[in-house]
């Protein structure tokens, strides 16, 4: 039986080139009929998806390009710092890439976001290829442009919008992800059924290992990011509806030196989401237990401990969603309609926390 045809979902955000989000099996040829045109290229790439680095770089010989550099990062958020940056730049300068020249990002989000990054600014922008390899990248850190690195007190607080000239989603790379990878990247798809979709949420309910379904899932999920941008490249409006979760989630994950995974802590930060919704009086009960008792069913956490709330709640005022000493959090008026919440009175967080607080993890 032969395989589907890949599914391609235009992004055309405005004042950027249209590129396509490819999501199918064996498609990382297709990297190569991006860049043909190109001289030299820039590989970055995470240890455990070295192999499909180096198909990447063969593909991309065979196409034309006369200097393919392939470059090993760290793991993890630790890719995602400036001496890490400032390494690749030193590779471009030695490759002497121009602005006809390109990056190519094969990894997870991290990888992703920092190879944009290293794209966005090198010589003020040139080509990007994302390639990810595991559920987050697919579903949401390798669509629409958005690029970053960690500071020492905070995630992705200096970064740029930089859309990529395509991303390649070959959904044959998922199949060596750990499993608790896999799970936890299905928070940013749950996300997406909780501000957009609903049909998301009843696919996950019906299998929350999102495993049998998985493509319709990714597809959805892509559909929406693609929607939002295109409407909103640069995050002036609407695209603010994807940060859903994320406030809490980043202040998590800065808390536990990035030793959470980000899934896992977007898990947190959308029932804590839900709950400042619910105390807010905007979002309905069964609305917000939905989504307590989705992720628990995916096997994702859904607490954090009572006395790490001080510590949260000082980084998350320098988070990039707050406005001035305000806070701002993207809550529910019920599935499918987010709003805004700036400024909540500290009676309501507190009150949202003590939901999610609890004695451990999960």
């Amino acid at each position: 039986m032969s395989e589907p045809e890949p599914t391609r979902i235009a992004v055309a955000a405005a004042g950027e080139k249209p590129y396509d989000v490819v999501i199918g099996t064996d498609v990382l040829g297709e990297v190569g009929s991006l860049l043909g045109g190109c001289t030299r290229v820039l590989v970055l790439y995470a240890d455990p998806v070295a192999d499909a680095a180096g198909r990447i770089g063969a593909e991309l010989r065979a196409a034309g390009v006369e200097s393919v550099r392939l470059v090993a990062l760290p793991e993890g958020e630790q890719a995602k710092t400036i001496d890490v940056v400032a390494r690749c730049w030193d590779v471009l300068g030695e490759m002497g890439a121009t602005r006809d020249d390109a990056v190519v990002g094969v990894g997870g989000g991290a990888v992703t976001d920092l190879a944009g990054f290293v794209a966005a600014t090198w010589l003020r922008g040139v080509r990007v290829v994302q390639v990810p390899t595991t559920v987050v990248g697919i579903v949401d850190a390798a669509v629409g442009g958005k690029t970053g690195i960690n500071t020492a007190t905070g995630k992705n607080l200096v970064g740029s919008f930089h859309q990529p000239a395509g991303v390649i989603c070959d959904l044959d790379l998922l199949k060596t992800l750990p499993a608790e990878e896999f799970s936890a990247g299905l928070s940013e798809v749950v996300k997406g059924g909780f501000i957009a979709d609903p049909v998301i949420l009843d696919l996950l309910e019906q299998d929350p290992s999102g495993r049998s379904n998985f493509r319709e899932l990714a597809e959805r999920k892509v559909q929406i990011k693609a929607n939002v941008v295109s409407a909103d490249a640069k995050e002036s409006g609407l695209r603010e509806i994807l940060n859903y979760g994320h406030t809490l989630a980043h202040a998590i994950e800065r808390n536990e030196d990035y030793h959470w995974r980000h899934g896992d802590a977007v898990s947190v930060g959308l029932v804590f989401a839900a709950e400042l919704s619910r105390a807010a009086g905007r979002l309905g009960d069964a609305d917000a237990d939905r989504h307590r008792y989705l992720l628990r069913r995916m096997g994702l956490p859904v607490s954090y401990p009572a006395e790490a709330w001080p510590v949260l709640q000082e980084i998350m005022k320098i988070d990039k969603k707050a406005r001035g000493h305000q806070l701002r959090f993207i809550v529910l008026d019920g599935i499918g309609r987010p709003g805004i919440l700036e400024g909540p009175d500290q009676q309501l967080l507190d009150a949202a926390y003590a939901a999610v607080s609890g004695g451990g993890a999960r």
